[in-house]
């Protein structure tokens, strides 16, 4: 049986980066990556390889943070104010949101999975539950869409005029 210990200490940190991006804030993230050790700690680890038991903890967040989201649109929260202090940085950071937003779930979980946390095709597929063609497929679509609304906003970004002093714009 695989320790759950040394599980944890593997994958923590880039289950709460997956997390942390799918729910957006860093406090549910971390309650969420707890929750999937509670669940882990409950139930038997497959043993059959690293990368199976790697891939079944992603489905165990994935499957969290999916219920995670459902809860969160039947109570949705306060807009959060942006920061005067860094207008660009947060303006890019929202758009990344957005765009991730606007993709279909299952195209976005297939991104996050792969950019955040560094699984393999094979252990998105397992997490996922898709065929490594199909998790191929909708990461580039993921790839694409992303890559197009970023562009957008990126210019945007781009061709605003450059600050001469601090807090000004020309």
């Amino acid at each position: 049986m695989v320790d759950a210990e040394r599980l944890f200490a593997a994958h923590r940190e880039g289950l709460f980066r997956y997390l942390c991006r799918i729910v957006g804030r860093a406090e549910a993230a971390q309650d969420l990556t707890q929750e999937v050790f509670v669940r882990v700690v409950r139930t038997a680890v497959p043993t059959e390889d690293p990368a199976g038991s790697r891939a079944w903890l992603f489905r165990i967040a994935r499957n969290l943070a999916l219920n995670h989201l459902r809860d969160a649109r039947r109570r949705p929260e306060p807009a959060v104010l942006l920061d005067r202090a860094q207008p660009a940085v947060q303006e890019l950071g929202v758009a990344l949101t957005e765009a991730l937003n606007a993709l279909s779930e299952a195209d976005r979980d297939v991104f996050l999975l792969r950019e955040t946390a560094g699984l393999s095709y094979a252990e998105i597929g397992v997490a996922c539950e898709l065929s490594v063609d199909a998790v191929r497929a909708r990461l580039h679509r993921a790839r694409v869409e992303l890559r197009t609304t970023l562009g957008d906003a990126i210019g945007r970004h781009r061709r605003r005029p450059v600050s001469l002093h601090h807090g000004e714009r020309t």
